[in-house]
């Protein structure tokens, strides 16, 4: 198999806002440099006094040309969204999508992954945790391809939004959201697949030799690529797949502790061992205050969150009421409890009962729980509860938690340890995906 090139998709939008610092062509051959504007106008795209029902622009000079593109949004959905400039290396496409424009660039999946393990993390982390981030960013993005008719393609999902699932029975909604089935280009760029802001974040040599040096390796468990998700901060213990995604057990991303040397963990699905485990702070990988490990792993707008691995978050009861009937559209009038249901192995909610003065309903699984209890998301639903009382009703719910994000897989923060206390990128990846083997599967 050669090095395949994918399609990543950036930005949507009525009007898009791009610029060549050095001539582009397009695909009818025109050449343009300087700054440009494409416009949705009745199921078209109009470019200079043209319309296209697809435009796609390739710099003449390739080696060092980049494009820009205005009002990127990073972080969607997230505490930190905000909007960028970004640029990019290969090409430009514009297609329409719907009742709008959506930019995509076409880039090789090396190139890519500088771009994504630059803007996962910063590019200065150390090599050990740069090189396992490669493979299992590789490893992710292939695990969604497919081989056919010799080249690489998208394996769709069938039509739906985003790939969730959800279930209303007997007062439970459940539902969970996975990676979605884009039609018309291979990923998007932001955290939903993998953050991806093409060479806006500086990449050092570093980051560019951890690809290099892992060239076409992904990880492997009985001849089929790993799904290798990961997540910022496990909290101390990994989750398991099917308590935040589909039904389905991966033996390679089981329950395990964060950590070599404390190699006992409680069974945090029993809710005292839980409450105990997420109040205190055990030993783990992902357990550090280090600023320099941080600054390594965490881009700027990451650090602003301080407390990932034990943090709190604070309700009153009018806040928490409004907050929930805003976040799932059902009215509990006021909130009389939060009731752990079901835990997974890390201790993070997979079915949460809220009762109201209205309603009662058991939500799920830990992300659905997370967006409920937040006007972003939540840092995980690995949390805890205490309540203060003023009348009858608690006045306000404390909400105690480990962890940021859903924690199975590679934890960043723990990773980001590892390498720096010394451990090959392969034992990084032995420890957090166990039972994986490495493969090339490109040279």
């Amino acid at each position: 198999m050669t090095e395949p090139q994918i399609a990543v998709g950036i930005l949507s939008g009525k009007e898009i806002e791009f610029s060549f610092p050095i001539k582009f062509i397009s695909s009818d051959g025109t050449e343009s440099s300087g700054i440009q504007k494409a416009i949705y106008r009745d199921g078209k795209i109009h470019w200079q006094g043209k319309e296209y029902n697809e435009l796609s622009f390739t710099p003449q000079q390739s080696a060092h040309a980049f494009f820009e593109l205005k009002d990127v949004t990073i972080g969607i959905n997230f505490h930190w969204e905000r909007k960028e400039v970004q640029k990019f290396k290969g090409e430009l496409k514009i297609i329409v999508e719907g009742e709008q424009l959506t930019a995509i660039n076409v880039i090789s999946i090396e190139e890519y992954l500088i771009s994504v393990i630059s803007s996962e993390m910063s590019a200065t982390a150390s090599l050990e945790l740069l090189k396992a981030h490669a493979v299992i960013s590789r490893s992710w993005l292939v695990n969604k391809l497919r081989v056919e008719n010799g080249e690489l393609r998208v394996t769709l999902q069938p039509d739906s939004a985003a790939h969730s699932q959800l279930s209303i029975l007997n007062s439970q909604l459940i539902k969970w959201y996975d990676h979605e089935a884009h039609k018309n280009f291979d990923v998007c760029a932001d955290d939903h697949c993998q953050r991806y802001q093409g060479i806006t974040r500086a990449s050092t040599p570093q980051a560019i030799e951890a690809v290099s040096a892992t060239r076409g390796e992904v990880l492997m468990y009985k001849g089929a690529i790993c799904d290798t998700r990961f997540s910022k901060c496990c909290g101390g213990a990994f989750e398991e797949f099917q308590n935040c995604w589909e039904n389905v057990k991966h033996p390679y991303l089981i329950r395990q502790r964060d950590s070599k040397t404390e190699k006992q963990l409680p069974d945090l699905t029993i809710e005292a061992e839980a409450d105990k485990w997420i109040r205190t702070s055990p030993v783990a990988f992902c357990n550090t205050q280090d600023k320099k490990i941080l600054s390594q792993v965490l881009n700027n707008y990451d650090q602003e969150t301080a407390d990932f691995y034990r943090w709190k978050v604070s309700y009153s009861q009018q806040e928490l009421s409004e907050l929930i009937h805003q976040r799932s559209g059902i009215d509990f009038g006021q909130i009389i409890d939060l009731i752990p249901v079901e835990r997974g192995t890390s201790g993070r909610l997979v079915r949460l009962k809220i009762v109201g003065t209205l309603r009662t309903l058991i939500i799920g699984k830990e992300l659905e729980i997370r967006r409920t209890l937040s006007t972003s998301h939540l840092y995980s639903s690995a949390f805890v509860v205490d309540k203060e009382y003023g009348d009858e009703l608690p006045s306000r719910f404390i909400l105690t938690g480990a962890g940021w994000g859903h924690g199975v897989g590679l934890c960043q923060i723990g990773a980001a340890v590892m390498g720096e206390q010394g451990y090959k990128y392969e034992e990084i990846l032995s420890h957090y995906y166990p039972g994986s083997t490495l493969e090339k599967q490109y040279k």
